[in-house]
């Protein structure tokens, strides 16, 4: 029988099927060969004696936490406390482009900013739409939540920045618990101990613990470039046709830093990654 893992405790997965819900183990023979079944994996099990057989091909996979077959994911970003990192959002949108995942941004903590704040901002916000993200403050509930039909969503972004709190005022039967902000480090203590799959308005939501930490280390520099999508506008007008708008000359890249269209923290992140 198929069914898709919505839930991983220990060595307890949680598969969901047509034929209801059911606490599986897996097969000895994925450690032999080096696999683990994970979080939104489609897979084959016994129905009888409730072990996973087989994981059928994943789409794709993100990892700490582990979760695979991902169609959206929403970046949850705080402006203050812990304060906007231009940083940390390119650093999620890039991994999400490199494996196919729709990213949707969602600003939190506006509330917080004081009016320079705000106009400063309101660049970036404007930017990031322009360049063709579909971006949102947290206070806009019903537009986030069209998009969850038919597919399998996570939550993820810095720590602290409000993803359970978000999913609590989206489906507040959910109860998730939210934790404090911790000043002294500029994030929030993790909250979510688990990566579980939960039924949202007609789509599947995980509510992932926030990420530690993030690198590139399965892409190629080629790979990072290719994934900060407005470039690749201007590629072929760059000099190189492989040009990798560092230290090349006329590169049209650089160009449009230099004239404001690409916005300079977007290009400062991105020599900062491909180092």
């Amino acid at each position: 029988m198929k069914g898709k893992i919505i839930k991983q405790i220990s060595n307890d997965y949680t598969v969901k099927s047509e034929d209801g819900i059911f606490v599986c183990k897996a097969r000895g023979k994925f450690r032999k060969l080096g696999l683990s079944p994970i979080v939104g994996d489609d897979v084959v099990f016994d129905l009888e004696n409730k072990y996973i057989l087989d994981i059928l091909p994943r789409k794709n996979e993100l990892y700490r936490p582990s979760i695979s077959n991902v169609d959206i994911a929403f970046i949850i970003t705080s402006l203050k406390e812990p304060l906007f990192s231009s940083n940390l959002l390119d650093k999620f949108l890039v991994i999400c482009e490199y494996n196919m995942v729709k990213p949707i941004i969602v600003f939190t903590k506006a509330d917080l900013l004081d009016t320079s704040e705000k106009e400063k901002i309101k660049i970036i916000i404007n930017y990031y739409k322009k360049i063709g993200y579909d971006v949102y403050m947290n206070s806009e509930i019903n537009l986030i939540k069209r998009h969850f039909k038919g597919k399998e969503c996570v939550f993820t972004g810095q720590s602290g920045a409000g993803k359970s709190t978000l999913l609590n005022r989206i489906k507040p039967d959910l109860n998730l618990k939210t934790g404090e902000i911790s000043l002294a480090l500029n994030r929030g203590k993790h909250t979510t101990r688990h990566t579980e799959l939960i039924e949202v308005f007609g789509g599947l939501v995980a509510d992932t613990p926030g990420f530690s930490a993030l690198d590139f280390s399965s892409m190629s520099k080629a790979d990072i470039r290719d994934n900060f999508i407005e470039f690749n506008l201007y590629r072929d007008e760059c000099q190189f046709r492989d040009c990798f708008h560092v230290h090349e000359k006329k590169c049209m890249v650089k160009e449009k830093v230099e004239d404001g269209t690409i916005l300079k923290s977007r290009y400062d992140n991105y020599l900062n990654f491909i180092k």
